[in-house]
């Protein structure tokens, strides 16, 4: 089942549960994968690695909306930001934890030759492509900055 017709499911079970909060976060990513499917030059069906892209940026969006709240001493919008993170969570991939990211780093970093923080761009960019989905940017980011300045 595509990662479209799961949500379309989904929505529908919430719809009769009642579930208003869980129906907004995936009426929110329905939304988005229309968007993909109708922008111009798309073939009108999304790749797996383009459906967990969408998916990431979507988490990234409400995580930075709910550090803003948190900042701003909105506890309530921060939890219904939380909860939307929560409910568009389940449709990624498993995420590694730390340790499993920094083995792969260290894989990427071995099979590059990369030295140092000069080769921070090369190794980024291959850790990215074999963590996609996996992980966020920032956390591959940190672990790479800190192996390299090793």
């Amino acid at each position: 089942m595509s990662l479209k017709q799961q949500i379309e499911s989904d929505i529908k079970k919430a719809m009769l549960a009642r579930q208003k909060d869980e129906l907004k976060a995936l009426r929110a990513v329905k939304s988005m994968i229309l968007l993909a499917e109708t922008e111009k030059g798309s073939s009108g069906e999304l790749t797996e690695d383009a459906e967990n892209k969408m998916l990431m940026k979507a988490v990234k969006q409400r995580r930075d909306s709910a550090q803003i709240y948190k900042e701003q001493g909105r506890e309530d919008l921060c939890a219904v930001e939380m909860e939307e993170v929560a409910v568009i969570e389940k449709y990624l991939p498993k995420q590694l934890s730390l340790e499993e990211v920094a083995e792969v780093v260290k894989g990427v970093i071995a099979q590059l030759g990369a030295s140092g923080p000069q080769d921070m761009g090369k190794v980024m960019g291959a850790a990215t492509k074999a963590l996609a989905g996996q992980s966020d940017g920032k956390t591959i980011s940190g672990i790479v900055r800190q192996l390299l300045t090793q």
